[in-house]
C-alpha cells in the first residue's frame, strides 16, 4: 500500500508529495487540469486548498481526487520530479 504522509501546494499547479516511506518528489500537473473536476482547480486558491482523505489519497473539497499508487509508481521509476 502506498501511503502518502504528506502533501503540498507548489507554484504552477505543482504538488511536493511525500510517502510514508521517505520517497518523495513533485507532480506537475499543469497540464492535467480539465474535464469538470479538474477544471476548478486551474483557480490558484482551489488548487492549494489540496489535502489527503481517510484512505491517504490527495484529494480537494471538490471531489478531485489522485491515487497515490500511480504517483508512487512515477517517483520510484524516474517518470516524475522524484527527489
Amino acid at each position: 500500500m502506498w501511503r502518502i504522509e504528506s502533501v503540498k501546494p507548489l507554484p504552477g499547479y505543482r504538488l511536493e508529495v511525500r510517502f510514508v516511506d521517505g520517497v518523495h518528489g513533485v507532480v506537475d500537473l499543469s497540464g492535467e487540469l480539465s474535464g469538470p473536476v479538474f477544471e476548478p482547480l486551474k483557480d490558484p486558491a482551489k488548487f492549494a486548498e489540496v489535502g489527503l482523505d481517510e484512505d491517504g489519497a490527495i484529494c480537494w473539497p471538490n471531489g478531485a481526487d489522485l491515487a497515490p499508487d500511480a504517483i508512487y509508481e512515477d517517483f520510484t521509476t524516474g517518470s516524475s520530479a522524484a527527489r
